[in-house]
């Protein structure tokens, strides 16, 4: 047996390695607003009520290449006043190679937004804090769960609707 031939051998029948790169990261769309400043900023009689939304999109840029976007919203309201209302649309271009086509929603659902989601979540911290507040420090997400909920909610949606979600 040759050198060469028992190099090859090694890899006969072994899978390929899945590989997930992050190629880039960026800000495609954040907002910030601060609609009753300067008095809202003052001493507040209650705690704010703070809710935070979610969603990740998905686009296809090439064989290999995604674009993945989280989409994260929070508004703080006190009784019937808007503290502030924060948005960002932030995305990553991720290279995905010998990932198996059953895993491939998972992974750009559930992991992508996972690599991306610190990043987007010290850009509303700190746009918050530029707003005059505390930091709003989003509470890590579960994606798994998102990712369950969502395929629950397409499961029980009527066949007939015609739209992906």
């Amino acid at each position: 047996m040759s050198d060469q031939n028992s190099s090859d051998a090694g890899n006969v029948g072994q899978p390929a390695v899945a590989q997930l790169r992050v190629l880039t990261q960026y800000v495609k769309d954040v907002s910030f607003e601060n609609p009753n400043a300067p008095q809202a900023l003052g001493p507040v009689d209650e705690q704010p009520n703070i809710s935070v939304r979610v969603d990740v999109g998905v686009n296809r840029m090439s064989d290999t290449d995604y674009e993945v976007a989280l989409k994260l919203g929070a508004e703080a309201r006190t009784k019937d006043k808007t503290m502030f209302l924060v948005e960002i649309d932030y995305a990553g271009l991720f290279r995905l190679t010998n990932i198996p086509e059953e895993n491939l929603e998972a992974v750009l659902v559930i992991e992508c937004p996972r690599q991306i989601f610190p990043f987007a979540r010290r850009i509303v911290a700190d746009l918050t804090r530029d707003g005059g507040y505390p930091p709003l420090m989003i509470d890590p997400i579960d994606f798994v769960s998102l990712y369950q909920q969502r395929r629950q909610q397409m499961a029980q949606a009527p066949a007939g609707d015609g739209q992906p979600n």
